[in-house]
C-alpha cells in the first residue's frame, strides 16, 4: 500500500506539519535542535528541564550548587532552570524564523515545576505555542495555560489517566487543549507512565490503547479537532499508514524523540551520537531505578549494569529473629539488629569476599552490598542533593512543606540531575544514564545513517515526510 502522506495542520496560528519533536530534558534538546525542527515546518520542543544558560561570550554557564542547605540549593536550581529555559526559547524562536511552532516541555515531577513553568511563560510571552507536560498528574496545567493563553498538550499513557485529568481539570479549559500526547509506556525513552495494572515485561499493542483513548475523549465531549500525538517507537511513518486518516483514531500527529538525537543540530556530545549507531534490539532497558519512582527507559551501559548488579546484591532482613530470619548478620553492618535467612547470610559472605564490603539499608527493609568507593559516591551524591525532583527516592527530598518524604534515602537509585548533566556535557557515556527510546537500535539498521551519515534536522524531517 502506498504511503498516504501527511497534510499540514493549523497550530499556533500557522500551518505546520503534524510532527512534534520530543522534548528531552537536561540539555539533550535545546534551541538548536528545536529551532531547526520548527524552521523545517514542524513543532519544535524546547526542554524546560534544567536547560543551559549562557554567559556574555556565549559559553554554557556550569550549574554549580555552592549553598549549604538543600533548600537554598533548590532555589539555585530553580533560578538556573528559569534562566536556561527562557534563553533557550528565545534562541529557538529566532532560529525558527517565523516557521513551524515552538513548544516547551516540563516534567510535572521536577522540583518547583509550577513556579518554573509560570516564570518561563511570563518571560517568553508570544514565543511559546504550547506546553507538553507529563511525568506525574499535572492537574494545574490547564489553569496555567489559561493564565498565559498558550495551548497545552498533556502526556498520558492510558485512556484511564486522561479521563482522571479531564474530569478534575482539563474539562474546565477545553479550548486550549491542542492535543493529547499518547506516550507508549513500553516504547518511549526517558520516564514511562506504566501503571500498577500493566506488566513492564508484556508490551501491549498501541493501536487498541490509542483507540480507547479516542473513545474516552469522544465520550467526554472533547472536540474532534483535538489530535492524539503518537509518541514512542515511531520511526518510518509508512509503518503507521493505517493510523493516518483512520476514523477510529481521529486526527493523529506523530512525535519523534530518539531520531532527532542523531542530527547535526542535536546538542548531545559526539560520543553519545556514536554510541546510538552501535545499539542492537534489546539494548534499551525498561527499569525502575529512577529516583522519581517511575519506570524509565535507558541504554544498557556500564552505569545501568552497576545499578542492576547493585539491586541483585540485596537481601531482606528483620530487626528481630523471626520466621526464616534465624541467622544474625555480622557482615558489613554495625549493631546486632539484623536477622537474615541462612542462605542470604552465605550470599552476603560471598559478596564481602568479592570486595562488596559495605551494607546499606534501603526503605524496604533490605540491605544492599557495595564497594567502599561506591558507598562514598552514593553518600556524597545524597548529601549534595539540590532538590531537582518534587519527591526524590534517592535523597528523601521533597520540594514543599517540611522538605522530606519521611522515608529512608534509597541507595539502589542515583542522582539523576548529576548524571544527566554529565552525559549531556561530555562526560563518558558509560559512566552516566543514557536515555533512549526502544527503537534506537534502528539507527544501525536504517540505510539513511550508513557510512556515518548524520543528517541535518531539515534532511531528517524531509525524510520522515517521505515515509522513511
Amino acid at each position: 500500500m502506498a504511503f498516504k502522506g501527511l497534510e499540514p495542520i493549523q497550530y499556533g496560528g500557522r500551518e505546520v506539519w503534524p510532527l512534534v519533536e520530543g522534548g528531552k530534558g537536561v540539555s539533550a534538546t535545546n534551541h538548536l535542535s528545536s529551532g531547526a525542527w520548527a524552521a523545517a515546518g514542524g513543532i519544535g520542543t524546547v526542554s524546560a528541564v534544567n536547560a543551559d544558560s549562557y554567559d556574555a561570550e556565549g559559553k554554557i554557564i556550569p550549574q554549580v550548587y555552592d549553598q549549604l542547605t538543600r533548600k537554598e540549593r533548590h532555589e539555585q536550581l530553580m533560578r538556573y532552570a528559569i534562566d536556561g529555559a527562557t534563553e533557550q526559547v528565545k534562541r529557538a524562536h529566532d532560529i525558527a524564523g517565523g516557521k513551524g511552532a515552538i513548544n516547551i516541555n516540563v516534567l510535572w515531577e521536577m522540583g518547583g515545576a509550577q513556579q518554573i513553568l509560570e516564570a518561563v511563560l511570563e518571560n517568553t510571552k508570544g514565543l511559546v505555542a504550547g506546553v507538553t507536560c507529563g511525568a506525574g498528574m499535572p492537574y494545574k496545567l490547564a489553569e496555567i495555560a489559561a493564565r498565559y493563553n498558550v495551548s497545552y498538550l498533556p502526556i498520558v499513557s492510558s485512556a484511564r489517566a486522561f479521563r482522571a485529568l479531564w474530569k478534575r481539570s482539563y474539562s474546565k479549559v477545553p479550548d486550549l487543549m491542542a492535543a493529547v500526547v499518547y506516550e507508549d509506556p513500553w516504547l518511549a525513552g526517558g520516564h514511562n507512565g506504566l501503571s500498577n495494572a500493566e506488566d513492564p515485561r508484556k508490551p501491549e499493542d498501541p493501536y487498541p490503547r490509542v483507540k480507547a483513548l479516542r473513545e474516552t475523549m469522544r465520550n467526554e465531549g472533547v472536540s474532534e479537532d483535538t489530535a492524539i500525538v503518537m509518541a514512542g517507537g515511531v520511526w518510518f511513518l509508512r509503518e503507521w499508514n493505517d493510523w493516518i486518516d483512520n476514523p477510529e483514531l481521529g486526527r493523529i500527529m506523530f512525535q519523534f524523540g530518539t531520531r532527532p538525537l542523531l542530527t547535526e543540530e542535536s546538542p548531545i556530545p559526539q560520543e553519545w551520537k556514536d554510541r546510538l549507531r552501535t545499539l542492537d534490539e534489546g539494548d534499551v532497558l525498561l527499569h525502575k531505578f529512577s529516583p522519581t519512582g517511575f519506570y524509565s527507559s535507558a541504554v544498557k551501559n556500564d552505569f545501568l549494569w552497576d545499578l542492576i548488579h547493585r539491586s541483585e546484591r540485596q537481601i531482606p532482613y528483620s530487626k528481630v529473629e523471626a520466621g526464616e530470619h534465624t541467622k544474625q548478620l555480622d557482615i558489613g553492618v554495625r549493631g546486632k539488629n539484623f536477622w537474615v535467612a541462612p542462605k542470604d547470610y552465605d550470599r552476603a559472605r560471598a559478596w564481602f569476599a568479592e570486595g562488596q564490603t559495605e551494607a546499606l539499608k534501603t526503605p524496604d527493609d533490605t540491605i544492599v552490598y557495595v564497594t567502599p568507593e561506591s558507598r562514598d559516591t552514593i553518600r556524597k551524591d545524597q548529601k549534595d542533593c539540590m532538590g531537582c525532583l518534587s519527591h526524590c527516592q534517592f535523597s528523601s527530598w521533597k520540594d514543599h512543606d517540611d522538605y522530606t518524604t519521611g522515608r529512608l534515602a534509597d541507595p539502589r537509585s542515583f542522582c539523576i540531575q548529576k548524571t544527566l548533566q554529565d552525559i549531556a556535557h561530555g562526560e563518558p557515556v558509560d559512566d552516566n544514564l543514557m536515555f533512549a527510546g526502544h527503537a534506537a537500535y534502528r539507527f544501525k539498521q536504517d540505510p539513511f545513517y550508513s557510512n556515518n551519515f548524520t543528517p541535518t534536522v531539515k534532511q531528517l524531517v524531509d525524510r520522515i515526510l517521505a515515509g522513511d
